[in-house]
């Protein structure tokens, strides 16, 4: 029988508090709520500022979970595991009254094997149901820099495999070489158990297939088994011709794996997406990938999106990842924990470089921040906690789910663990200062031979790195160092492949002369003009990792404020003003944008700057025009206001204009000739003017409500249910055995303000009222302002520059028809066809 995996995200029930007695069979839950997954209950709470600051200022606590679903009969005597892609945190699990064990660890797959405990039913009815509980303690609030949310925020399912079979993720894809694109020579590493009494004659076969739909190789041994045995089958093959992995060709092959035991038929046991490619960094060249040189230009995430929490789909990463690509960017960091199993798999699909990271924190407690970021005292809960005894098991986990993942290219064992007196220091340095210390008091910064000596470090450092090679020996080893003033002086980078630095690009050339053989990157930058000239100007410095992508909650620097905007992208998915000076930095293709705001001095890029053009007659404006033209001209009602030629340190063009109503355009100059004849020469010559335009607008009048699309229209997800599988390991046929293609699906509607002309007013902000009615159910209204504390659970939030977005799970088949009002306009509705 080939594997099969049901999904259980649906009919969950749920109770906020204790309930001590839920973990046996037959409990009443009658009265709890009815909840779908992935669920994160913190964001369904107030925002309230008795909470902590550095997870958003929402409450935690203790949440249960249970789910009845039924097995058929013919699955009795097979292997059966109970799967869930994370629950945060400290989760307990029972199956029909019996514990399977605990996880601490909130970001980390959980699977357990439940064969000899779960119940079937036949055909006629009879038998009995399977119940599974979850409790999920999370009470200490103040356990993490950033938002964590609480609850099974990932799905979970049911594996049905025979019992001969691969070990968890024991198939392992990887390229051995292959630069040249005419032939590659792959590896395919397949860790098998005979969970059997007999011994077993097994006949591995893997085969590749293209995208084409044609079997591009097929690899196969005959290995004998010993009852309880497990082994490990290597077996090598050349792709002739392959289609290289890249951002810019984001190739996926098919790998299927099939089993035969004792000359029985075969049945498959693995089909997932793999990637060809090769890719190295050089200590004094930089990143290589498929034999050429490449920039790095990555950003760094966190996991959550607003109002969804932690409970975030792969269509809403979809949205945002595509927005980012446009912006340029063609690399990830997942800060600082694994990510979801689906935001690997759209890297893979839309072509993303990946830094997979796994800690921040090891032994020892960093600040957690509770009252205000940098505000003392700080709190001292966290993942240290557990360190100890689990982080062995937790990396290794991180390591055997993603290994398959063409887009991963660098393991990331910790992030600012040398964080100065946070809490390591050494007699080394009198006083430290990082990157982060504004209002640290005096005493916090100076030597305290009483605090963990830095020294200590270096041993974990190369422990961590031991056990990412046991399991992984074709991606570097890395971390993000945040003080190698002294961290890099007391063997911190021995056990390193590559150097990840945070904010010391001012180390760059130094600590490449002081180890020539190591290869350096930005680990994490800030969106400076020079930040990114200290990656274009050094070959050896392989690329950046900037400090967000995307804006965040938690990390808040004081309340009401409740996430941060460190971002490009807010929290509803929209790009800022700087989003476009970035995509000038990073893209070939030309970019002009223009934004304002009332000038008061402050041209630095975090000004908040819109794309508007209504205020007071006469009232100075900074008008920020970001484009990767060489030269651009200003006009406002057809009068030129000049024209400047270059950025300025800020990396734009910047002009001080007063107020006066019409229309404000920039024309973006291409490159002059250099006056030889040539094609591309008079391609130049005869090049329009790219022109960018903000007119003065109306009051709002009326509401745009757009549905997100995805590239092709439908997102992986929906498509996965019955097509590529979306869970590594597992074959795409188990999906059919999900109940129904659309339920769980999240359609994303932007809401925009609009003047009756349908320009959209980015002057005037309404609360907006958005109601669902069919299969569908409101998730929540996203606007990305931090400072709004309206309830998540609330259908009511106003907009942020005319924009907000609105969430809606589908629950069954049909369409769903979403009214929206606000203010004087006029209502809106879009009604959402099952595709």
């Amino acid at each position: 029988m080939d594997s099969v995996r049901f999904l259980l995200n649906d009919n969950w029930k749920f109770y906020l508090g204790e309930a001590e007695d839920a973990w046996y069979k037959g409990y009443d839950d009658s009265s709890w709520e009815d909840v779908t997954l992935p669920h994160d209950w913190s964001v369904s709470l107030p925002f309230s500022k008795e909470y902590s600051s550095g997870t958003g200022y929402l409450a935690g606590g203790t949440g249960w979970y249970r789910l009845r679903f039924s097995l058929p009969e013919e699955y009795r005597g097979k292997k059966i595991s109970i799967c869930f892609d994370g629950i945060y945190k400290n989760s307990q699990i029972w199956c029909n009254s019996y514990y399977l064990g605990k996880r601490p660890n909130g970001y980390i797959p959980v699977r357990y094997d439940i064969s000899s405990v779960a119940c079937f039913r036949n055909a006629d009815g009879s038998g009995a149901e399977n119940e599974i509980t979850v409790r999920v303690t999370h009470t200490d609030i103040a356990d993490s820099r950033w938002f964590t949310g609480s609850g099974i925020t990932r799905r979970a399912y049911v594996l049905i495999e025979e019992n001969v079979h691969p070990v968890p993720y024991g198939i392992f894809f990887s390229t051995l070489y292959g630069d040249d694109g005419k032939s590659a020579q792959v590896e395919i590493s397949h860790e098998l158990t005979n969970e059997t009494e007999k011994n077993a004659a097994v006949t591995v076969k893997s085969s590749l297939i293209s995208p084409s739909g044609k079997q591009v190789l097929e690899v196969s041994s005959c290995v004998d088994f010993k009852p309880q045995e497990s082994r490990t089958v290597v077996l090598n093959g050349r792709v002739e011709n392959p289609q290289l992995w890249s951002p810019a060709s984001p190739t996926l092959y098919t790998l299927i794996t099939e089993l035969s035991v004792n000359g029985q038929p075969s049945y498959q046991v693995y089909e997932g997406s793999v990637g060809i490619r090769t890719f190295r960094f050089d200590a004094d060249k930089g990143f290589f990938l498929n034999g050429s040189s490449m920039k790095l230009k990555g950003v760094c995430v966190h996991h959550d999106a607003g109002c969804l929490g932690a409970a975030v789909t792969e269509e809403v990463w979809e949205r945002r990842l595509l927005a980012l690509k446009e912006m340029g960017c063609n690399a990830i960091r997942t800060s600082h924990n694994p990510h979801m199993p689906q935001l690997y798999d759209l890297c893979d699909r839309l072509g993303f470089l990946m830094m997979g990271e796994a800690f921040d924190e090891w032994e020892n407690a960093k600040n957690k921040w509770s009252t205000g970021h940098n505000v003392y005292p700080p709190r001292h809960q966290g993942y240290f906690e557990d360190f100890p005894q689990w982080h062995e098991k937790d990396l290794a986990d991180m390591i055997l789910r993603d290994r398959n993942h063409p887009s991963v290219i660098l393991w990331s064992i910790g992030n600012e663990i040398d964080y100065p007196n946070d809490p390591y220091c050494h007699p080394l340095f009198s006083e430290m200062t990082g990157n982060n210390d504004a209002n640290k008091p005096a005493a916090e910064r100076q030597y305290n031979p009483d605090k963990p000596n830095m020294e200590r470090l270096a041993p974990i450092a190369a422990h961590l790195a031991e056990i990412v090679r046991r399991y992984d020996t074709t991606r570097p080893v890395t971390l993000a160092a945040a003080f190698p003033e002294l961290s890099s002086r007391l063997h911190y980078f021995d056990a390193l492949d590559v150097v990840g630095y945070n904010y010391k690009e001012h180390l760059y050339e130094e600590d490449h002369k002081r180890f020539p053989a190591l290869p350096f990157l930005g680990s994490e930058n800030g969106h400076g003009l020079k930040e990114w000239r200290a990656v274009t100007e050094n070959d050896y410095i392989s690329g950046q990792f900037l400090w967000t992508g995307i804006d965040y909650l938690g990390e808040a620097h004081g309340w009401p404020i409740h996430g941060s905007s460190a971002g490009l992208l807010t929290l509803a998915g929209f790009p800022k003003n700087r989003y476009y000076r970035r995509q000038s930095f990073w893209v070939d293709t030309p970019v002009l944008h223009l934004s304002t705001a009332p000038y008061t001095g402050d041209v630095t890029e975090y000004l908040h700057a819109s794309d508007r053009w209504n205020y007071e007659d006469g009232e100075k404006i900074l008008v920020r025009c970001y484009t990767n033209l060489p030269s651009a001209e200003l006009f406002l009602n057809g009068r030129s206001l000049g024209r400047q030629d270059g950025w300025n340190e800020e990396g734009s063009m910047d002009w001080i204009v007063p107020f006066e109503a019409g229309e404000l355009c920039v024309k973006g100059y291409p490159a002059e000739t250099d006056g030889k004849a040539s094609k591309e020469n008079s391609e130049k010559e005869n090049a329009e003017p790219v022109t960018f335009l903000l007119c003065t607008t109306g009051e709002p009048e009326r509401l745009l409500l757009k549905r997100w699309a995805s590239q092709d229209g439908l997102s992986d997800s929906r498509k996965s249910r019955s097509g590529a599988s979306a869970l590594r390991q597992l074959p795409s046929r188990a999906a059919d055995r999900t109940a129904d293609r659309t339920a769980g699906h999240v359609e994303q509607i932007e809401i925009t303000l609009a003047d009756h002309d349908g320009n959209t007013v980015a002057h005037r902000d309404l609360p907006v009222t958005v109601s669902v009615s069919g299969p569908g159910v409101l998730l929540g209204l996203e606007n990305g302002d931090l400072a709004d504390n309206t309830p998540y659970s609330e259908p009511v939030r106003s907009t942020l520059d005319g924009r907000l977005i609105a969430y809606v799970r589908r629950t069954g088949e049909g369409d769903i028809l979403v009214n929206v009002s606000a203010g004087d306009c006029a209502e809106a509705s879009i009604r959402l066809p099952e595709d």
